[in-house]
């Protein structure tokens, strides 16, 4: 293959590698949404693609050994037209810069969850953390730059690489690059909780890209404004997209991304959907269903919105009965110790709602902890009322998907602290997500309204959730640079 035109680098890749009871190693393709956008970036005769990514399990790393240089294209794997190569990097080094610096340390600041009173302690052993993360987000940059053509483009994505921009340009200063922050930004004070050599870092990482891209302009806004208050840097251009500093210009972005409204919709009527969603419409009988479909992730608040749906039922007895919440949480990040709680928290919240309102006859609440994707999208069909309160997210994309495929309209409430409620604003039902009663309030307005508003609402709502389709989110990324 000829070098490369087009690299995507992400922490996990398009293929994922399990071992078989004879040794051999079975692949399986990706999913979600940018796995999706760049099978339309495939291989053609005038660009060459390829995914750097992490060998994330025991499967992966074998398979990574096993091919030369990691490149599971010339390994015999089938990559749909994209070369994959995947980084072998030594497990103690992703550990920490994986689960203690990303996912225990970015994540919660751009989430905001810290209880500040005992939490951060930055130490010695967070510095030994940071020295991995940044020796993480450099193997990326040295495979990027020895696979790179002169000239080509290049696409990081989400905070688990937000050093390679700057560490991948001073390897290679021909290269164009675009980062892409799939979580929120925090806002410039609570960033300053980070040792202020590793807040600078962290933003000198992102300037060197050409272009930073953001899910919501209250991201770009909140990226911009650090720069300004950390580094000092100029905020100008139309609507303050660009940031200069050091003698460079770092344009922002937003490119909030959509569903693949056809594929979705083909996969939620598969037999295995199907046969979901003639089970729950018999469990629901003619009770409405209030539904969720979350990881039980810190920043998803599940809690709360249990909480909210027992004071419905304790304000609002009219709905005993009459209502049943089905929610999905499936397991996350259960090597974090404040995950396996948080799971355990959720569980008891759940048996408590069922023994205080439950009778023969009626189940009020229903929570699945486990992965069915066949579940959650007959889910996606059945529900009348869908509740995501984040504390703060991202995008959301579950509340996308969700108008796609409902049947009969289906009510969103939203917590205003979502990327995605800066696009469906009044469609939906927005709710502070630290406001239990002011969410049972807006559950049970969704519970009353009325059909003919509710499928209106729908409509709007899918027609927002597919203005940006995957492959349409990436190729615009391409066009800024």
């Amino acid at each position: 293959m000829s070098e490369p035109t087009l690299l995507v680098a992400s922490n996990r890749g398009p293929l994922s590698f399990v071992e078989s009871d004879d040794g051999s190693l079975l692949p399986s393709r990706g999913g979600g949404g940018l796995v999706s956008g760049l099978s339309g970036l495939g291989a053609s005769d005038s660009q060459q693609v390829v995914w750097v990514c992490a060998a994330l399990t025991d499967g992966d790393r074998a398979a990574a050994r096993q091919a030369p240089g990691g490149r599971l294209d010339r390994a015999g794997h089938d990559t749909a037209g994209t070369a994959v190569r995947m980084l072998d990097i030594d497990p103690t080094t992703f550990h920490r810069a994986y689960n203690a610096i990303a996912n225990s340390t970015l994540w919660f600041i751009h989430h905001l969850l810290y209880a500040t009173p005992t939490a951060p302690n930055f130490d010695a052993g967070f510095r030994r953390e940071w020295a991995s993360y940044v020796a993480y987000n450099r193997a990326f940059a040295e495979a990027l730059a020895e696979d790179a053509a002169e000239g080509a483009k290049v696409l990081v994505q989400d905070y688990h690489l937000t050093l390679l921009p700057r560490q991948l340009r001073d390897l290679r200063p021909d290269l164009r690059i675009a980062h892409f922050s799939h979580t929120p930004w925090a806002p410039v004070d609570y960033f300053r909780l980070l040792p202020a050599d590793v807040a600078r870092d962290t933003l000198l990482g992102m300037l060197g890209a050409d272009h930073a891209g953001f899910h919501s302009p209250r991201w770009a806004r909140a990226f911009a404004a650090c720069c300004a208050e950390v580094l000092g840097a100029e905020i100008g251009g139309d609507d303050d997209m660009n940031v200069s500093y050091a003698g460079r210009t770092t344009h922002l972005g937003v490119h909030p991304l959509g569903v693949d409204a056809e594929s979705l919709r083909a996969r939620a009527h598969e037999d295995d959907v199907e046969s979901r969603v003639t089970a729950l419409r018999r469990k629901l009988e003619d009770r409405q269903a209030i539904i969720r479909v979350d990881r039980t992730e810190l920043s998803k608040n599940i809690g709360r919105g249990l909480l909210a749906y027992r004071e419905l039922l304790r304000r609002y007895p009219q709905w005993l009965g009459k209502v049943t919440h089905l929610a999905s949480a499936y397991p996350s990040r259960h090597d974090l110790p404040e995950y396996r709680e948080y799971t355990a928290h959720v569980q008891r919240l759940a048996a408590d709602i069922e023994d205080e309102f439950g009778t023969d006859d009626w189940r009020p609440l229903i929570l699945t902890v486990t992965d069915d994707y066949a579940r959650s999208l007959a889910l996606y069909r059945v529900g009348d009322v869908l509740l995501v309160n984040p504390v703060r997210d991202g995008m959301n994309l579950v509340a996308k998907e969700v108008p796609v495929l409902s049947e009969d309209g289906c009510v969103v409430v939203l917590s205003t602290e979502a990327g995605v409620a800066d696009e469906f604003g009044d469609d939906a039902l927005l709710v502070n997500p630290f406001d239990i009663s002011g969410t049972a309030d807006a559950l049970h307005a969704a519970l009353s309204m009325s059909g003919d508003e509710r499928r209106d609402r729908t409509v709007r709502l899918a027609a927002a959730s597919t203005a940006l389709p995957p492959a349409r989110w990436l190729s615009d990324q391409l066009d800024a640079i």
